[in-house]
């Protein structure tokens, strides 16, 4: 099947989303579908379009760094992507992961390739709802219902009235995505938490859960690397910094605890100057450390080489995608969101009570204690100080259950997804 994703941002810019729609085109593409990738043009110094299965957008930066775009959704980016189309095979399926801008335009390609072909409605689409937008528009201004007020307006002016039945129950951000949802053969969710969640507020009556999973080879090639020589327990924390993502509270939390551990931070975004200024203030250059922004293989090596994954955002992710890979690398995480360990559900892992800093601190110690003898016991196992911590370890995730969150396998629950998406045409 020829399947059309549409997102809200490039799959060459930084995020979550978009490394789980570049590992979910290589997979499909492996098992002989073909897949266009429709998104905002990329305006990022020094990137060149050169991929043929990309078709980009016209479109505006609307971050300082240009990573972001917005491509708006009307008549002119209808053209621009039949256009496109018109070059390519028959579209089969619509497959929508944005909950904005690339929304509406996937809706509106997915009426118009219907049109086009002479069917009574819409291409089949599959919606896969990535955003929490209640508790992320919350979490950045006091003035979320009026933003979502806006949201609503702005897909009426775009798409029109809501097709299909949408529950009454639905309010604010949730009466927008279930607007969204109706015009949807399947709706789904990367986690059974934020599908739960969707399903709760009136989104969808049944959304069908699609994770994110991590590559194959990418996870075989680094779990054979050898971990580097430490006499101390190594932590790590990747993520865009910004406040949803809770990380001025972890370097709060890790001066609190006076852990004896190295931390590294791998990332960027608008909270970076802030963290470097909290870092120096709070003393702790000699334990933390800021690696910036790292290609996605180097972000597994860290993961791999660390003792633990700190994830530290609660109620904000859909998935959450890196305690998914430190898993599937044998790498256990301290976990402040229990929806999210619930998903990943490893083997070993630490929990955080709630959402304050002190909690956040009371297991960093409790985590590093235990980590530390492990260290303590490698080092002296292996014979002397600097030498490489031993696996196996009982501190580790094993192989056998970090092999359910690979790609392979959660690709095939995507064409079940889209299989089920085409057979429900005839009965819309």
């Amino acid at each position: 099947m020829h399947v059309l994703v549409v997102t809200d941002q490039h799959a060459e810019s930084l995020g979550g989303v978009q490394v789980a729609i570049r590992l979910q085109r290589r997979y499909l593409e492996r098992l002989g579908h073909r897949v266009t990738i429709v998104a905002p043009a990329l305006h990022r110094q020094g990137y060149t379009p050169s991929d043929p299965a990309y078709i980009d957008l016209p479109s505006r930066p609307i971050t300082r760094d240009r990573e972001y775009g917005i491509a708006w959704p009307g008549r002119r980016t209808d053209r621009a992507l039949s256009q496109a189309l018109a070059q390519l095979p028959p579209v089969d399926l619509v497959h929508v992961q944005g909950d904005f801008w690339g929304a509406m335009i996937g809706l509106r390609a997915a009426r118009g390739l219907g049109a086009a072909r002479g069917l009574p409605g819409a291409l089949p689409v599959v919606h896969t709802m990535h955003n929490h937008v209640d508790e992320g528009t919350r979490a950045v201004t006091p003035l979320a219902p009026l933003a979502f007020w806006g949201l609503r307006v702005w897909r009426r002016l775009v798409l029109g009235r809501a097709r299909g039945e949408v529950a009454r129950r639905s309010k604010g951000a949730w009466r927008y995505l279930a607007e969204l949802a109706a015009e949807a053969n399947v709706v789904t969710a990367p986690s059974r938490h934020f599908a739960d969640e969707l399903e709760r507020h009136g989104v969808a009556s049944e959304v069908q859960v699609t994770r994110g999973g991590v590559d194959d080879e990418e996870i075989a090639g680094a779990i054979t690397a050898p971990r580097t020589p430490r006499s101390r327990p190594r932590l790590v924390w990747l993520g865009r910094m910004s406040h949803e993502k809770r990380v001025l509270e972890f370097i709060d939390a890790i001066a609190l605890a006076d852990i004896d551990a190295d931390v590294v931070l791998h990332g960027a975004g608008l909270l970076l100057p802030k963290v470097r200024e909290r870092i120096a203030r709070a003393g702790l250059a000699d334990r933390v450390t800021i690696a910036g922004p790292v290609p996605y293989r180097d972000a597994l090596a860290a993961m791999r080489d660390a003792d633990a994954l700190v994830q530290t955002s609660m109620g904000f992710e859909t998935q959450g995608l890196t305690p998914f890979e430190a898993a599937a690398l044998g790498t256990p995480t301290i976990f402040c969101d229990p929806q999210i360990a619930e998903d990943v559900d490893a083997s070993v892992e630490w929990r955080v009570a709630d959402a304050s800093v002190a909690a956040l601190a009371d297991t960093l110690r409790l985590a590093v204690g235990e980590l530390a003898v492990g260290v303590r016991s490698a080092t002296r196992g292996a014979g002397g100080e600097g030498a490489r911590i031993a696996d196996p370890d009982p501190l580790r995730i094993p192989d056998a259950e970090g092999r359910r969150f690979l790609q392979s396998a959660q690709t095939e629950r995507l064409v079940e997804v889209y299989e089920r998406a085409l057979g429900s045409v005839d009965g819309r």
